[in-house]
């Protein structure tokens, strides 16, 4: 059997450090402290903290944020008034258009009418020059020999039928 000894219990190495650990966490400590106590007099000293910045920076944020905000929510309005114009300025367009289709129709209307009118005058005209073609001329002898009567006798002709006229009145 062996026989264990205090010795063999303890490394050499952990006698060491098993000896002073109350020394090093102290040590430790004492520096934390320092740490600490140096962050506290730089924040001091410079009147700015991180927390600060960082409030600082979240309400330049919320501010930009509430601007963009009221940035869109006014072009959204003029969006929609311009949008509201084109729908107003289409509608009066589209108004004019129906109005225009309608004169067009009537004025089209009005055209077949009027060329229908024409071709009946048409016709009618190449009707009344087929009758006068197709009637027979006046006899040549019955205008030359009222040419060569005397004047007189025409004047005197016509005389007597004036007085014969109003004697029958």
């Amino acid at each position: 059997m062996m026989e264990v000894t205090s010795d063999d219990r303890k490394p050499a190495g952990m006698g060491l450090i098993g000896a002073q650990p109350i020394a090093l966490a102290a040590g430790a400590l004492i520096l934390i402290l320092l740490g600490v106590g140096a962050i506290g007099l730089w924040r001091a000293y410079t009147g700015a903290s991180p927390e600060q910045d960082r409030i600082i920076a979240a309400r330049q944020l919320q501010v930009r944020a509430a601007q963009a905000s009221e940035q869109l929510v006014e072009k959204t309005k003029g969006l929609e008034a311009t949008q509201q114009e084109s729908i107003d300025q289409l509608q009066l367009v589209q108004g004019q258009l129906q109005t225009v289709k309608r004169l067009l129709a009537a004025q089209q209307a009005d055209n077949k009418r009027l060329s229908e009118q024409v071709s009946g005058l048409t016709e009618a005209i190449n009707g009344l020059r087929q009758s006068f073609a197709s009637a027979p001329a006046p006899e040549a002898s019955r205008p030359s020999a009222s040419r060569n009567k005397p004047e007189r006798s025409r004047s005197h002709a016509r005389g007597s039928h004036r007085r014969s006229g109003k004697s029958r009145n």
